[in-house]
């Protein structure tokens, strides 16, 4: 597996691990307003989607859209944003943030400052995702338990 000393993403796991596949990592992001932020990390250090085998892009994005349908199903958020930026990390991975129009940042990317007329709503949302992480990250494990079962379970 290719590696980068210099890269966080190499060096460490990039946020509570929630599960790891032998190509990839789920983590969890320690976000204040964003309490089920989610990345799918590549674990080999690649920068870019098409530096990865059509196979490897199938497994990569399958692993993606499984976040977001348990995120859907435990935390019906409002809209889920998808982003793979790697501006400040070149390191290939997906953020997965559920979205609510009460959020401090709605519509706005969660990067962009806080709305000045953020709704007091936006405290109490966090809030109640965060009494749902429990939920969510059981969701999480369940949904990707055939992914890391061994291969000689999965026939």
């Amino acid at each position: 597996m290719t590696s980068d000393p210099s890269c966080p993403l190499c060096r460490a796991d990039g946020g509570h691990l929630v599960v790891r596949g032998a190509r990839w990592r789920v983590v969890l992001v320690d976000d204040a307003d964003h309490p089920a932020f989610t990345r799918v990390i590549w674990n080999a250090h690649v920068a870019e989607m098409s530096d990865l085998d059509e196979a490897a892009r199938r497994e990569l994005l399958d692993a993606v859209v499984r976040v977001e349908s348990v995120q859907r199903a435990t935390l019906a958020p409002d809209k889920i944003n998808l982003a793979s930026l790697g501006n400040q990390v070149p390191h290939l991975h997906w953020h997965v943030i559920p979205r609510w129009r009460d959020d401090r940042h709605f519509p706005n990317p969660v990067w962009a400052a806080a709305r000045d007329d953020a709704p007091e709503q936006a405290g109490v949302r966090s809030a109640a995702v965060r009494a749902r992480l429990d939920a969510y990250l059981a969701g999480l494990r369940r949904a990707f338990a055939d992914a890391l079962a061994p291969a000689a379970d999965r026939r």
